[in-house]
């Protein structure tokens, strides 16, 4: 037990989870107010959104000369890393929503969630784990200010948004996870 409290230190996992429940609980507090039922998914995309860019600085460590000579195998903690992250990211939207509020779906909240994390992980094996929000940042930046969408590119690029169910918006969320969690699980975050 002891190396996976190191590992969480070292990945900056209580300030990232902190960060995430501070998140949910705000909009909780600012979201109980409006009528129930699934609105305007830009409040649930900003959660997910927002969670995704808080856990995303832990993708890099302290020291990457030490996590790319250590003696330990790397690959399996980097997934399992990601793929905790985004179920924390989603749980917490979740939990949010079983106080009373409900802003989406399940099926919304899991495809969003782990679309934002193979966008987090990918920016992450690009650039470094100190820059891996800027993915996700300016997608979901083009995201809000994009006029809606009319031709198959532009529901590509407006998959965040899209009802559960969407071809376009299942597809574009799966082909980021898996391209992000490949590229961050083999190749690490850049130096």
């Amino acid at each position: 037990m002891r190396w996976l409290m190191l590992y969480a230190r070292s990945r900056q996992v209580p300030a990232a989870l902190a960060a995430v429940l501070i998140g949910a609980v705000t909009v909780w507090a600012f979201a109980r107010d409006q009528a129930a039922g699934p609105g305007d998914p830009r409040l649930p995309v900003l959660v997910l959104a927002t969670g995704a860019t808080a856990v995303s600085v832990g993708l890099g460590g302290q020291d990457l000369a030490l996590d790319r000579t250590a003696a330990i195998r790397w690959m399996p903690r980097r997934a399992a890393h990601v793929l905790l992250a985004g179920a924390v990211v989603a749980a917490s939207l979740l939990a949010v929503q079983t106080m009373g509020v409900s802003m989406a779906t399940t099926a919304f909240v899991v495809r969003d969630s782990a679309g934002l994390m193979g966008l987090v992980a990918l920016g992450a094996a690009l650039s470094g784990g100190q820059y891996a929000w800027t993915l996700p940042f300016a997608w979901l930046s083009l995201v809000f200010f994009a006029p809606p969408p009319t031709s198959v590119p532009m529901h590509v690029v407006m998959w965040m948004l899209l009802p559960p169910g969407t071809a376009a918006g299942t597809w574009t969320a799966l082909v980021l996870t898996v391209v992000g969690l490949t590229a961050y699980t083999v190749a690490g975050p850049r130096r």
